[in-house]
């Protein structure tokens, strides 16, 4: 990251924005997330490997000494950035660009609070066999109704309650979510969404997204 980005303290408390410049944002995001998706895909040969037993010896001392170098320069604790008005979610669990453990998930907005994405789920992400763990698909349509409410991340309103109806199992593969907010009344934004198959929907949601305090009284 840039040594002379800008800090703003978040009005969330100890949070804290970095602002970094488009170019930068770029740089960063062109750096990190292709290793981000090597990890991944170490995850899930990780999880299916049958090696031998000195395969699996070598591996594991290769990825230690890796991590050991990645550990040599590494970011604080609870910095976000931020390009402009808008959050770069590096290290977000839903769509971290830099978090391996992220969903590979890129959200697209079409604009009057719908948007919609389409993912492939791997095995890392399983729950009974050959089907994608609830929580998972809970996390993204948390996620996915959280970018609709706010409007593509560029409003601050968070999750109030949020309801998941399961229609049946949702299988690992190819999958797309669809989001959009339903209405609004004062403070707080309806949001519904779904998760789909070749087959049609597996998952449903809606929530409430609440705007607060402190960005309603224009702190």
């Amino acid at each position: 990251m840039s040594q002379d980005a800008d800090k703003l303290e978040s009005p969330l408390g100890a949070v804290m924005f970095e602002e970094l410049s488009a170019a930068e944002a770029e740089r960063v995001t062109a750096l990190y997330a292709p290793l981000a998706d090597a990890v991944r895909e170490l995850v899930e040969a990780t999880i299916r490997t049958e090696a031998d037993d000195d395969v699996v010896a070598q591996a594991r001392s290769a990825i230690e000494e890796v991590t050991r170098s990645l550990r040599q320069r590494t970011r604080s604790a609870g910095v976000s950035y931020r390009v402009g008005d808008r959050p770069l979610p590096l290290g977000n669990a839903a769509i971290g660009v830099c978090n391996p453990i992220a969903p590979p998930i890129v959200v697209h907005h079409e604009g009057g609070g719908r948007c919609w994405a389409e993912f492939v789920l791997g095995c890392a992400y399983e729950g009974p066999p050959t089907l994608v763990h609830g929580g998972v698909s809970a996390l993204v349509l948390d996620h996915m109704l959280g970018e609709a409410a706010s409007e593509g991340l560029s409003k601050p309103r968070f999750t109030g309650t949020i309801t998941v109806k399961y229609l049946r199992g949702t299988p690992l593969g190819p999958l797309r979510c669809d989001a959009w907010i339903e209405r609004r009344e004062g403070v707080k934004v309806f949001a519904r969404g779904n998760i789909s198959d070749a087959q049609g929907i597996t998952v449903e949601a809606e929530g409430v997204f609440i705007e607060p305090s402190w960005a309603r009284n224009g702190q």
